[in-house]
């Protein structure tokens, strides 16, 4: 007979503040609160917006019955002694635009945005969702001081989330069922890996045709501007959401999860200085380690690919901010 052992207790009162209430901040508060994983500070320079969101999402609480609290500002003060900061302040893409046409300006609102809000967080760790990803990601760890690995950008995991759907819609199974990868610069030089993605275990190599991974590849690779061609205004939001959520919670319990994100790099993939999408650990407040996995030359050339299209926006965002 089972002894009579007390309920497992967690304790997880951290604070996460979410800087930018669009669609992406205002999502992943709600999930955010609705998992009962921290309390949540959503900030906007907007007056009032995140004030009305917080006080919507509070009402909610009694029927999701989680119970950490949360609150909406507009002043960089109310998200003090925050443990993690996320970053989705920024001009969405419109169709036609590409993430690096959102460069100029995101990059000036996001490290803005890092400045302000360390000095209220000081020990605070940092995931970007602000795109150009990979650039931004590299520019709020510049202007932050922080170690390297307690600056992370969501990328792979959203990238890796949307692999695993396309496979899914071409074998006609659960996308719970289906594990997928997805590493390099979150655009369409992404490189998805078919050869690390299983369906319960087995290889979609072995399920699929050529055609059809092709198939599955494009569409992830072009993901998130299919969304935009058909939203009109705006890109996607759930989906990142619950892509961040995911990171948020493996850091915020000390998981140790394997996600794929943007993680600093220096010489892991034959590549130095720069953030890109690789599989990582995330645990307490940081990465706590970057995993270099064995590549073919084509894929080793596909990452190469990645990393020097992120360097030569990286450059430019560098001159532009950091000068």
């Amino acid at each position: 007979m089972a002894p009579n052992l007390p309920p497992l207790v967690y304790c997880h009162d951290s604070q996460v503040t979410i800087i930018g209430a669009g669609n992406v901040g205002s999502a992943l508060a709600q999930r955010i609160a609705e998992q009962d994983l921290a309390h949540v500070v959503l900030f906007d320079i907007v007056a009032d917006r995140p004030q009305g969101l917080a006080l919507d999402l509070s009402q909610a609480r009694s029927h999701g019955r989680y119970s950490h609290r949360i609150i909406g500002t507009n002043d960089y003060a109310d998200t003090a002694e925050s443990d993690l900061l996320v970053i989705t302040a920024g001009l969405p893409r419109r169709p036609g635009m590409g993430r690096e046409d959102l460069m100029a300006i995101n990059g000036k609102i996001v490290a803005e945005t890092v400045r302000q809000a360390l000095v209220y967080s000081p020990h605070a760790s940092i995931i970007v969702v602000t795109n150009p990803l990979d650039v931004m990601t590299y520019l709020a760890w510049k202007v932050s001081d922080l170690p390297p690995h307690r600056v992370m950008g969501m990328a792979g995991t959203l990238d890796s989330a949307r692999f695993q759907t396309f496979l899914a819609q071409e074998l006609g199974v659960p996308a719970g069922d289906v594990s997928a990868l997805v590493l390099g610069s979150h655009d369409d030089r992404m490189v998805p890996l078919p050869r690390y993605s299983t369906v319960s275990g087995i290889p979609v190599t072995e399920l699929l045709s050529p055609d059809q991974i092709q198939i599955a590849i494009d569409r992830t690779r072009h993901g998130g501007a299919e969304i935009v061609a058909l939203l009109k205004q705006g890109g996607a939001f759930y989906a990142p959401a619950a892509a961040a959520c995911a990171m948020v919670e493996s850091i915020v319990l000390g998981q140790s999860r394997i996600l794929p994100a943007a993680a600093y790099l220096d010489g892991v993939y034959g590549l130095t200085d720069l953030y890109l999408g690789v599989p990582c650990q995330l645990g307490k407040g940081s990465v706590e380690r970057v995993i270099e996995l064995a590549l073919t030359p084509a894929e080793q050339a596909d990452m190469m690919t990645s990393a020097v299209a992120v360097k030569e926006n990286l450059n430019l965002a560098l001159a532009a901010f950091l000068s």
